[in-house]
């Protein structure tokens, strides 16, 4: 199709059953019925947005173009220009995480020359110490679920929705991964996903166009401290001693960096603390949210039921995070003698467990008492938590775990139900020693969820531990209209700033970070 003709869309809404959706010759009478438009006048139309409705019976919310005679399409999709920057000035990027990767873009948009430095291993490479993980083998500290190219989002659900639309071109970057390899439902969908299998070969593409335009990135290549003089960067340096010069620096690490926040302290980089959250992982049978959210198994015509549940306990947030309808839990551990857990799901969501992180707010007098140094009392209550699941599970990266319903009841847990947590499971006794915040909240949470979802309480539901890295307990301070740090030249962005949450939200800002520094180096 050619974009060349221009013309005035025609756009119309409808809601339809499942099975009418996917029915052209339905879709075609409804577009007749709703605009007096005989429907042989009717050349083509397309899908540009669409919602489930399931409140009283499952509907599609859909937004629906259509062309007459010989009118044509203008593309979804947009066309990039990506320039050779092979002799430009350039901007030092840590991190190759969604932050990192789409401030890169950026920059080759811009005539930029992004030169990027990860700690871990290109896709292709880090499966394989994934693969460890998962058979609760060994765990790399610099390559796996968190760390490696593509940051913890190559492996989660590639969740694409994202509420902070005030902050720049949600539709840009929903584009780019388009161009890059994304199926064209991430354009349409009201809340749209890629799935782990699909970003591999995204991340790959990405990778391609940055080298292919004269950028560089080097895996394997920690950083590890700032060159600095008189509050002026200067550049980096790696763990093996190497240094590399440079006026501008975004780090772009993730939340999971917990040494980052170490040398960017010891450098007097401003540093506040914020809250975040912590919790488990709930896993139930698929079928059983169908029936909660459809009243009916999902089929052909509908995707896997997913949920948002939101409460208030006691004046304290309790929510779902990071639901993965048709998903797996994942070990998502980066340190020694720790158990971290996430979900994630591939394109398809075709395995039979829907999981989601249930978490409760966190303040900062909750975290007082765990380090000397106030601004790591945060860090230090995710490790002492993280540190508490592994000696309940001891045994590698198996993971702590009850029923659900025990977990609400108090009581110990006679067997577990299967769960799709490849390393394997510990019978454990949740109720008993997670910290009373957490454990009190839950538990409650959980008897309001069932009055939502009535069914969500059941002894077919298993909860595993932990749920710790939502977001940064830290946030590094920048200026409002810069975004510099107070160092000149040293900028943050996406999660590990504490400016973002998701996989859009850190790309927006850091693209937004890129376009404050070509205005400084122009």
């Amino acid at each position: 199709m050619s974009n060349k003709k221009s013309y005035d869309a025609k756009k119309i809404s409808l809601i339809l059953f499942p099975q009418e959706l996917f029915n052209k010759e339905i879709v075609l009478k409804e577009i007749s019925k709703k605009t007096s438009i005989l429907e042989q006048e009717i050349k083509d139309f397309r899908i540009i947005r669409q919602s489930i409705d399931a409140r009283k019976s499952v509907k599609y919310n859909v937004e629906i173009e259509y062309i007459l005679k010989e009118e044509k399409f203008q593309l979804l999709n947009k066309d990039f220009t990506f320039r050779d920057v092979t002799n430009s000035e350039s901007i030092i990027i840590v991190g190759a995480g969604p932050a990192g990767y789409f401030a890169a873009i950026e920059c080759l948009l811009q005539g930029i020359k992004p030169i990027i430095f990860e700690r871990g291993k290109s896709v292709d490479e880090r499966k394989f110490d994934i693969s460890k993980i998962n058979s609760n083998e060994t765990l790399n500290f610099d390559s796996n679920y968190v760390f490696g190219e593509g940051g913890a989002g190559t492996y989660s659900d590639g969740k694409l929705f994202t509420r902070s639309k005030k902050r720049g071109d949600n539709n840009k970057i929903l584009q780019l991964l388009h161009f890059f390899g994304a199926e064209e439902s991430v354009l349409i969908e009201s809340h749209p996903h890629i799935g782990t299998d699909k970003l591999h070969d995204i991340l790959q593409n990405i990778r391609k166009k940055i080298i292919d335009c004269g950028g560089e990135i080097y895996f394997n290549s920690k950083v590890v401290d700032l060159l600095i003089n008189n509050e002026q960067l200067n550049g980096i340096k790696l763990e093996n001693g190497e240094e590399f010069q440079s006026n501008f620096v975004i780090l772009a690490t993730g939340h999971s960096a917990r040494d980052v926040y170490e040398f960017l302290y010891r450098n007097h980089v401003q540093i506040t603390n914020k809250n975040f959250a912590m919790g488990i992982r709930v896993e139930h049978p698929q079928e059983l949210i169908d029936k909660i959210q459809y009243k009916q198994p999902h089929g052909e015509f509908l995707p896997p039921a997913s949920y948002n549940l939101v409460k208030q306990i006691n004046g304290r947030g309790v929510y779902s995070f990071c639901m993965c309808p048709g998903g797996t839990i994942v070990n998502s551990s980066s340190e020694s003698n720790s158990i971290v857990v996430n979900g994630m799901s591939n394109s398809k969501r075709n395995s039979p467990y829907a999981n989601s992180g249930i978490v409760v707010e966190i303040r900062e007098e909750d975290c007082l008492g765990f380090s000397e140094n106030k601004i790591f009392s945060g860090s230090n209550f995710q490790k002492e938590f993280e540190n508490l699941a592994y000696r309940n599970a001891a045994s590698n990266l198996k993971a702590p775990a009850q029923r659900l319903t025990d977990f609400v009841a108090g009581k110990i847990s006679r067997s577990l139900p299967e769960c799709s947590y490849t390393p394997g499971l510990i019978n454990s006794p949740l109720h008993f020693w997670l910290p009373e915040i957490i454990r009190k909240h839950l538990q409650l949470g959980f008897l309001e969820f069932n009055k939502q979802m009535r069914g969500f309480l059941t002894n077919e539901a298993v909860i595993v531990g932990v749920e710790s890295r939502t977001s940064s307990p830290v946030k590094i301070e920048r200026d409002k209209v810069s975004l510099s740090t107070n160092i000149k030249g040293l900028y943050a962005c996406g999660e590990g700033a504490g400016f973002a949450g998701g996989i859009v939200s850190s790309a927006i800002d850091a693209q937004n970070v890129v376009m404050k520094i070509v205005v400084e180096i122009r």
